[in-house]
């Protein structure tokens, strides 16, 4: 026998068991079993290349993104499934949340733009991104409140110039008049109604922004 088996076995206090129940991404397995990565939502409010600050809560997350400790959105996950189902802003920065924001073909960028311009409670100004590049090209308004369109501004080339606005002044659906920017200079020079649909030569004196 040796001097070793005669050593008496001096018992030592186990290592704590780890915890799995706790959140800790290692335990989560995606594809292939490889690691999942978990993501948050983020949001760039003022388009300055930065991510706003949030606060999410319960399926609702708060956006400030000019870092004033007030909210310049709120958005809505309904389902739970991490990703906003609506967004409210305020553009105008009054404290009202005046502007629901959607992304319509779910590629992840905003398209579509729904706002009360006048606080009445009823959307009467639609913006759109029709063609997908992250730059508003059209916007619909019912300027007299009775629920019905009746301007349309159109920037056809996304220079952020108004190429075209169509004006149904009576409430028929038929465009009355139509002011156009013919020759691409970013102002509006030619002007068709129903009186001349030729058109009426005119010169406005200020490119119109979109």
């Amino acid at each position: 026998m040796s001097e070793y088996d005669e050593t008496p076995y001096e018992e030592t206090d186990a290592a704590p068991e780890e915890d799995v129940t706790a959140e800790d991404d290692s335990h989560i397995t995606g594809l292939g079993g490889l690691p999942a990565v978990e993501t948050e939502e983020v949001f760039d409010l003022d388009g300055d290349g930065y991510a706003d600050n949030t606060i999410s809560a319960d399926g609702v997350t708060y956006v400030d993104s000019d870092g004033d400790g007030q909210a310049d959105g709120i958005a809505y996950d309904y389902d739970g499934d991490g990703t906003s189902d609506e967004l409210l802003v305020d553009l105008d920065g009054d404290g009202s949340f005046e502007t629901a924001v959607y992304d319509t073909d779910g590629n992840g960028v905003a398209d579509t733009f729904e706002s009360d311009t006048d606080g009445d409670g009823v959307v009467d100004q639609v913006s759109y991104d029709s063609d997908g590049d992250g730059v508003v090209n059209q916007v619909s308004t019912d300027t007299n409140g009775d629920g019905l369109v009746d301007i349309v501004a159109t920037d056809y080339d996304s220079d952020g110039l108004v190429d075209e606005i169509q004006i149904d002044s009576d409430a028929d659906g038929v465009v009355d008049t139509a002011l156009v920017d013919s020759d691409g200079d970013g102002f509006l020079d030619t002007a068709y109604t129903e009186a001349t649909p030729e058109g009426d030569s005119f010169q406005s004196q200020t490119g119109q922004v979109i």
